[in-house]
C-alpha cells in the first residue's frame, strides 16, 4: 500500500525533494530513496512502505533494550524494509538493507492485534521505523486512545520538523548512539549524521519521552576509553539519569572480520560510565550483575535481570527499600 508522504519539496521536471531525514533524497520520476520505501510517482513523493510489515512478533521490554519502562512486560514489535543508513556491522541487514516479501498490516488491524494479544503497546523496531514516519503516527493516532504506549528502536536520523511532530505520540524510545566521532558514521555508517543524533535525543528528553541508549562497542572503531568517556560526558550533561547500555558486538554482515567486543571493555566501560550516570547496563553478555538496576545513592539491587526472564523488582512504592531514593522508572 502507497500513502502520499509528508515532509518533502517538488522540484522543476518533476523531481521531488524528500525532507524527513538530513540526506534529503533529490528523486526523478520512478525513483526510490536512499531508505528505498519513500519514491517518486508522477511528481509526488510516497511513503511506497506505508504498513507493508516484514516482522510481527510479542518481545519482551527488556529486548528492546527497554529498562526503565514497563520492566517485565511484552509488546508487540514490529518492522519493514529499509533504513536511511547502512552500517557495515547491521544486525538486521537482511530487512534494512534488501527488500524481502511483507505483508501489509494497517494501523486499525495492528492495534486489534496489540489489544487481542494484552500488549501494553506498539513497538517500531528490528529495521529503521523512522523512514515509517506517516504509519508510526497513523498507528499512534489510533492506539494511542486505546490505551496502548507508543515505542520506538531508532538511529535517531530525523530532521527537526518531523521529529517535533512525531514526539507527542511517542512515549518511549531506545535510540542508538553509534559514537561520539563524525568519521565513524561516515566510513561506516555512510552518512554524517551524529549531530542529528544528539539532536534527537535530546529533543525526545526535553520532550517528555522515556529515553534510553544504546552504544554498540566495536574493537578498533569505537571502543577507546577517551571516546567512551566523551559519550559518557555528554549523556551526563543532558541528564545522569538516562539509561545508557553498551552493546557487546559480534563479526556480522560486511564488518566479520572484526572479533567481538573483549569483556574486559566492556567491564571497563560499565565501570568507568557508573561513575557519571545512574543507570548503566551491558547487553550480548550473560552477566546478570551488569543487567542489574541499582540503587544510585546505597548500591541495593531493585531490579533484577537474568536474560528475558522475568525481572524481580524490589521497590517499596516506587524506591529503594533500603534508603527510600526514587527510582526513575515507569511503570
Amino acid at each position: 500500500m502507497t500513502k502520499e508522504a509528508q515532509f518533502w519539496q517538488a522540484l522543476e521536471g518533476g523531481k521531488v525533494k524528500c525532507l524527513l531525514c538530513p540526506r534529503g533524497c533529490t528523486l526523478n520520476p520512478g525513483q526510490r530513496g536512499f531508505c528505498r520505501v519513500r519514491a517518486n510517482q508522477d511528481g509526488v513523493l510516497y511513503a511506497v512502505g506505508y504498513g507493508e510489515t516484514v516482522s510481527l512478533a510479542m518481545d519482551p521490554m527488556e529486548k528492546k533494550p527497554l529498562y526503565h519502562f514497563y520492566p517485565g512486560s511484552h509488546i508487540l514489535s514490529l518492522g519493514c524494509n529499509g533504513c536511511n543508513l547502512a552500517c557495515l556491522f547491521c544486525q538486521n541487514w537482511q530487512i534494512s538493507q534488501s527488500d524481502v516479501p511483507t505483508t501489509h498490516v494497517s494501523p486499525e488491524r495492528l492495534v486489534e492485534l496489540a489489544i487481542k494479544h494484552r500488549s501494553i503497546g506498539v513497538c517500531f523496531t528490528y529495521s529503521e521505523p523512522l523512514v515509517w514516519f506517516e504509519y508510526i503516527l497513523d498507528v499512534a493516532k489510533v492506539g494511542r486512545p486505546r490505551g496502548l504506549k507508543m515505542v520506538l528502536v531508532t538511529n535517531g536520523i530525523v530532521n527537526p520538523e518531523p521529529l517535533e511532530e512525531l514526539l507527542p505520540w511517542i512515549d518511549a524510545m531506545n535510540v542508538d548512539l553509534k559514537s561520539m566521532r563524525h568519521d565513524f558514521y561516515r566510513k561506516l555508517s555512510l552518512g554524517p549524521f551524529r549531530d542529528t543524533v544528539l539532536h534527537t535525543i535530546k529533543g525526545a528528553y526535553r520532550a517528555g519521552v522515556w529515553v534510553e541508549v544504546t552504544n554498540l562497542v566495536i574493537p578498533g572503531y569505537n571502543d577507546s576509553r577517551e571516546e567512551l568517556e566523551e559519550l559518557v560526558d555528554w549523556l551526563a550533561a543532558l541528564s545522569p539519569s538516562i539509561p545508557l547500555h553498551f552493546s557487546r558486538f559480534f563479526p556480522h554482515y560486511r564488518l566479520d572480520d572484526v572479533p567481538p567486543t573483549p569483556v574486559e571493555t566492556l567491564a571497563m566501560a560499565w565501570v568507568m560510565a557508573r561513575e557519571k550516570l545512574d543507570y548503566v547496563y551491558v547487553g550480548n553478555v550473560w552477566n546478570p550483575r551488569w543487567a542489574t538496576t541499582y540503587c544510585p545513592d546505597c548500591g541495593e539491587a531493585l531490579i533484577v535481570r537474568e536474560g528475558y526472564a522475568q525481572p524481580r523488582i524490589n521497590l517499596r512504592n516506587g524506591a529503594c527499600p533500603s534508603c527510600g531514593r526514587e527510582l526513575l522508572v515507569v511503570m
